[in-house]
């Protein structure tokens, strides 16, 4: 199956909390933007989210950090595509070198993933 990747850098203005830590549901948001663009590209249309069934936050999330998340369909049915969803940390700031500091990782840190499932209604598919 054919995979998805977005990549973006987490603002000032994604910080919700103390010590500028990501909430998590900014990498659901990042997830239906994926699935979205997944339904496109299979069915000719955005379709809609139906639900997650697993989703896991394994490491925090800070402004300034960038972000891949990537999906793909697994699984297909007449309307419904279950799909899985990983977000990784591929840049991160480096404050204490300078403002403007940042580290590429040789080895992303994996954020978030879930397992989640879209509906295309078979009159909206043009595939």
């Amino acid at each position: 199956m054919e995979k998805v990747m977005i990549r973006l850098r987490m603002s000032s203005h994604d910080a919700h909390y103390g010590g500028n830590l990501v909430d998590g549901a900014k990498m659901l948001q990042l997830f239906g933007d994926v699935a979205t663009e997944l339904l496109i590209r299979r069915d000719g249309d955005e379709g809609l989210f139906a639900g997650y069934e697993n989703v896991e936050f394994l490491a925090p999330v800070y402004a300034g950090d960038f972000i891949e998340a990537v999906g793909e369909i697994i699984k297909e049915g007449n309307s419904s595509r279950k799909m899985t969803f990983e977000a990784r940390k591929v840049i991160v700031p480096r404050t204490d070198i300078s403002d403007s500091a940042a580290d590429f990782l040789e080895e992303p840190i994996v954020v978030c993933r879930a397992v989640g499932t879209c509906v295309t209604p078979k009159k909206s598919q043009r595939k």
